[in-house]
Formats: C-alpha cells, sequence, structure tokens
C-alpha cells in the first residue's frame, strides 16, 4: 500500500511509464492515457466509498486462445496468450468485514467475509465468483479483514477474451498479495482458484486455459494432464516481426442463453470417454476410442463421436503449433490454425447453435474475413464459440484493408488489433 496522494502524484508524473509500456505494449504517448486510467480508478476509489489514506493498484489481463479449441476440459493442451487490454483495480484495506466493490458502470457487490458458503441464488452472478475467491483464500489460511475494491475496464464489449477469468484473476491477484504473507500462492495457483470458483460457486462447468493464461501471461503452452500440477512452458513469439497482426473480430452475436451449448460440448466429450473406459478423453488412446466408435454412436449419438475426433487432432496440433512458432515456421503455423478452425466447425460444430436458421453470427463472420484475407493468414472461431468473436492472424501490409472490408459487415470498431502481454495479474 501507498499513500494515496504519492500513488496520484506518481502516475501523473510519469513513474510508472516503463512499466505502463511493457503492460500494455504501447508507446510513452499512450502510456501517459493508460496513467490516466490509474489515477481514474483511484478517484472512484474515493468517490464511491470515501476518502482512503493509502491505497494498492492491480491489473489482470484477458487472454486470447491460439491453439486447443477447447481442450482443456479433457485434460489435453493448450496454446494461449495474455493480451494488451485489461482489467484493473484501486484497492484499500478496510478492516471492515466485507469485501465491497463496484465495477465502473455496475451495482455494488458486498460479499460479508464471514459468510462464503455457496449461495445457489447468486449462480451465475458477480457475488458469486468474489465469495467463491474468498473462500478460496480463507481455505488456504488468508485472514480476510475486509477491502473496498473499486474496477474499470478497456476490455470491448463483445471481445470474446474472457473478462470472467481476467476478473476472477484480478480479485485472486489482489488477496493473494494483500492477504498471503510469506505463503503467497503461484499464478497456477490464482487461476485454479478462479476456475474452482466458477465451478462450484458460479455453476459454468469452464476449463482453466481462460484463468491460466490471464495469470501467468505472455504465451505459454499448457498441458493439462495432470489436472492438479498442469505444465505451463513459455513460448517466445513476436507476431510483429513476423509479419503479422492478432485481430479479434466481434461477430455481434451475445452469449446469453447459450450456457447449455457451452456445458454439452465437455459433457458429451465425457460421456464418450465413459464408454472407452475413462472419465476425460486424455486418458483414453486415439486407438481405444476408434474401436469404440460403434458403442460411442450407439451410447452418445454422432455429434458426441464427432467431438471426440476434434479433441484428438486439436490436441495434436498443439505442440506442432509450438514447434512450428519456436522455428519461426509462420507457414505450417498458420496452416495449423486454419485446420483448428475447420475441425471447430465441421467436428466440434461450435460455430452455429442448434437449431439457429437466420442468426449465423460467427459463421457470418468466418466468411467475411476469410474473403478479406484472400488466401494468406489465417482464420478461426475463438474461445468457446457459438457466439461472440473469431480470430486471425493478418499479414500487416493488408491490416488497413482488412479491418475495412471486416468492419463494413460487421460494424465499425468490431475489429480489435491486439499485442502479446509480457505479464499476467500484477500489483502495479
Amino acid at each position: 500500500m501507498k499513500k494515496l496522494s504519492i500513488l496520484k502524484e506518481q502516475l501523473a508524473a510519469g513513474a510508472y511509464e516503463q512499466r505502463l509500456c511493457r503492460l500494455y505494449c504501447c508507446g510513452t504517448v499512450q502510456a501517459a492515457a493508460h496513467a490516466a486510467r490509474y489515477a481514474a480508478v483511484l478517484d472512484g476509489l474515493d468517490a464511491t466509498f470515501g476518502p482512503h489514506a493509502e491505497a494498492a493498484l492491480f491489473s489482470a489481463p484477458v487472454r486470447t486462445e491460439i491453439g486447443g479449441n477447447p481442450t482443456d476440459h479433457q485434460r489435453g493442451r493448450v496454446l494461449a496468450g495474455s493480451v494488451n487490454i485489461d482489467m484493473i483495480a484501486a484497492v484499500a484495506e478496510t478492516g471492515c468485514g466485507e469485501l465491497r466493490g463496484q465495477s465502473e458502470g455496475y451495482d455494488l457487490w458486498v460479499p460479508p467475509l464471514a459468510d462464503l458458503e455457496k449461495k445457489p441464488a447468486e449462480e451465475n452472478t458477480t457475488m458469486a465468483l468474489l465469495r467463491g475467491t474468498c473462500a478460496a483464500f480463507v481455505q488456504r489460511g488468508a485472514k480476510l479483514t475486509g477491502l473496498d475494491v473499486y474496477v474499470a475496464s478497456n476490455v470491448p464489449k463483445g471481445s470474446g477474451v474472457s473478462s470472467s477469468a481476467a476478473f476472477e484473476v484480478l480479485i485472486g491477484t489482489i488477496l493473494n498479495e494483500l492477504f498471503m504473507g510469506d505463503a503467497k500462492v503461484s499464478a497456477i495457483e490464482i487461476a485454479q482458484i478462479g476456475q474452482w470458483a466458477e465451478n462450484v460457486y458460479f455453476g459454468k462447468p469452464c476449463g482453466l486455459m481462460d484463468q491460466m493464461a490471464s495469470s501467468v501471461g505472455n504465451i505459454i503452452t499448457i498441458d493439462f494432464a495432470d489436472k492438479d500440477h498442469p505444465a505451463v512452458t513459455p513460448v517466445a513469439v513476436d507476431f510483429a516481426k513476423a509479419g503479422l497482426a492478432l485481430c479479434i473480430l466481434d461477430s455481434g452475436a451475445d452469449h446469453a442463453d447459450l450456457t447449455d451449448e457451452y456445458a454439452a460440448i465437455p459433457a458429451d466429450c465425457c460421456a464418450v470417454a465413459a464408454v472407452c473406459g475413462g472419465k476425460v478423453l486424455r486418458e483414453v488412446p486415439f486407438a481405444d476410442f476408434l474401436a469404440n466408435v460403434p458403442a460411442c454412436r450407439k451410447a452418445c449419438g454422432d455429434r458426441a463421436v464427432l467431438r471426440a475426433f476434434h479433441f484428438y487432432a486439436d490436441n495434436d496440433r498443439v505442440p506442432q503449433q509450438v514447434e512450428a512458432l519456436r522455428a519461426n515456421d509462420f507457414e505450417t503455423f498458420l496452416r495449423l490454425v486454419t485446420e483448428s478452425g475447420n475441425s471447430s466447425w465441421e467436428l466440434l460444430q461450435n460455430v452455429i447453435p442448434a437449431g439457429y436458421k437466420e442468426h449465423q453470427d460467427v459463421a457470418v463472420a468466418l466468411a467475411v474475413a476469410k474473403q478479406a484475407l484472400g488466401g494468406r493468414g489465417a482464420v478461426r472461431v475463438h474461445g468457446g464459440g457459438f457466439a461472440g468473436t473469431i480470430q486471425a492472424f493478418v499479414p500487416l501490409d493488408m491490416l488497413d484493408a482488412f479491418r475495412a472490408e471486416t468492419e463494413a459487415v460487421l460494424g465499425e470498431g468490431k475489429c480489435h488489433v491486439l499485442s502479446i502481454r509480457p505479464e499476467g495479474g500484477v500489483q502495479l
């Protein structure tokens, strides 16, 4: 914690300029704008909860999934990275016995720290994530005395880069830094806590990739074969030096009311694994799955079988992508991205929600992006699919034209050009 007045003076004087340039992959002009963001959350903290003598500043980035779509829920391999848009927070310790908080533009949340049991009525709410995250840290020995937290975000609406995971990592990083002392947990465990809160308290059966990419930072490949001790390995790559821009395109479709579609993917995969004698597909050798395809079709249906085929193929593609990136073989990398996207559409079937005819937003976005790329670069569905965004690797020499052509159909501001952020959840 620092005196709030000193924090503001340092931000205004450029004391954090180099730090901000690194976090946001930007120049000094843009760093000044980010310093103003942090000064604004300090103002928001005092305006919302009253004056504070001391405060601290935190940031957690959102993520982009690069390979493995999605394979983490079957204990597979993924390739992902944190990007240079984030959630930030100004925080003050209070000793009031509550975690009083507000996200800019939203209602207050005030979970009492003396009651951290799961509340079924809170499922699918911010309160569930907060209560679950706090409970996990108490289980690890944290003595939570009370906080005021003011959160702001520059994550574009509909960008599909998992703002929920960034929020979980942000709160986890705050609790870890302020209440764990010498017993601080790792970035990996912060991610696991976020996933646990989302699974158990929020009620969403998500995998671990989103939280892990946000918490650890940079580009990483993760092997979830040992779910309690996932193997995390950094992958050094600079897409800009390779002449590529990483773009996320908002299809305009809303994730609301699609929880059943997302939940059906791991459920289908687990059902196939069960027929083959495993709990998840990673426990079932591909040869055993092939031998059991007739039984799986009968017990689980053809969609589940096709989704299993996707898992095995995309799980194998991830180490191939990593090898290509490390060898600076971007032609192979882009081919594998394209293959993954085709497999997601044809086998995983996470582009068009079941029964949708007039609204097939992600499919249209993919068609428009492929047309704009003209056979160059690569494009694929991003994240869980069905709604939200697609991902494109665009040659820099055609970036302006690509953005103009895709936004002419999808709408102005729907193409977001991102950079890989070198750090995950941090205290500024």
